[in-house]
């Protein structure tokens, strides 16, 4: 029991900052960005290509990704999003379609086997009974560290009380003077900084693959489903309810089952309560 609760918690860190990159573009733009388990899958692949096959620091590798994803952020909002502003369908199919695409370039530059990170930080801990390796919880500590940098950035600076007034009345703020394409095009910036930092520790979990973006972007679009539409603390709540639940039937069922817990849960609160269990909010 040790283990799962220990588990469970490390994991929903990592959950939580998955999500908030998702989270913030809903927010913000009110569109779905189903690219967005691509910002993970190129994190995770530019660090291993340039920690393993380099030989570059990891420190420098997890920077290198992190840059790797804002400028793919930026550039998928540039040349795509907003050349299609305003339909909301045809860009969550363009997205949809880049993340394929984006899924086969990784397969020609790297084939399509799955690959295994070093351990970013190597070494084990032994607390309370649970064995927690230091990747895991070094993993945990990062991604709590910048939710709380978030939420402090969206809360404190004139560009995160910008984005706020866009996620409330994107009109409105406009006949106030903020730039709302500047705010948005920061919005899918900061995402794909996440989303990449994110991968790197989600492939260091599991493993690295060019389908590896597909499970993220499923956990992303649960917690934002069911925590309610631009709820933030929906999104933390719901990053470990989805965590726990996935330890739980990793442990009890098999390896295999952990994602079905995440998809059972989306169709229920769809049909049950489809605001969410935090309801609609801006940021």
């Amino acid at each position: 029991m040790a283990q799962i609760i220990i588990q469970g918690l490390l994991l929903s860190g990592l959950y939580a900052l998955i999500a908030m990159g998702f989270t913030l573009i809903f927010s913000v733009g009110r569109v779905l960005n189903l690219a967005y388990g691509s910002y993970l899958m190129i994190g995770g692949y530019v660090y291993f290509y340039l920690t393993q096959l380099l030989g570059v620091p990891k420190i420098v590798g997890i920077l290198m990704a992190t840059v790797a994803g804002c400028v793919v952020g930026l550039l998928i909002y540039r040349l795509l999003v907003k050349q299609l502003k305003g339909d909301h369908v045809a860009i969550e199919i363009s997205t949809l379609i880049l993340a394929v695409v984006l899924q086969a370039g990784i397969v020609l530059l790297f084939g399509d086997s799955s690959k295994i990170l070093l351990p970013i930080v190597p070494g084990v801990i032994h607390v309370g009974g649970a064995t927690v390796t230091f990747s895991i919880l070094a993993a945990t500590i990062i991604s709590w560290v910048i939710l709380i940098g978030i939420y402090i950035f969206i809360r404190k600076t004139h560009t995160g009380r910008a984005m706020q007034a866009v996620s409330m009345d994107a009109k409105g703020a406009a006949i106030s003077g903020i730039d709302s394409d500047r705010i948005n095009m920061i919005t899918w910036g900061i995402s794909g900084t996440l989303g990449a930092v994110a991968g790197v520790f989600f492939a260091s979990y599991t493993q690295l693959s060019p389908s590896m973006w597909v499970a993220p972007l499923i956990i992303a679009i649960a917690v934002v489903i069911v925590g309610g539409i631009g709820s933030i603390i929906g999104t933390l709540v719901v990053a470990h309810i989805i965590g726990f639940m996935e330890i739980l039937t990793t442990a009890i069922l098999a390896p295999e089952m952990r994602g079905v817990f995440t998809m059972l849960l989306i169709i229920g609160v769809l049909v049950i309560r489809p605001r969410g269990l935090f309801g609609r909010e801006e940021l």
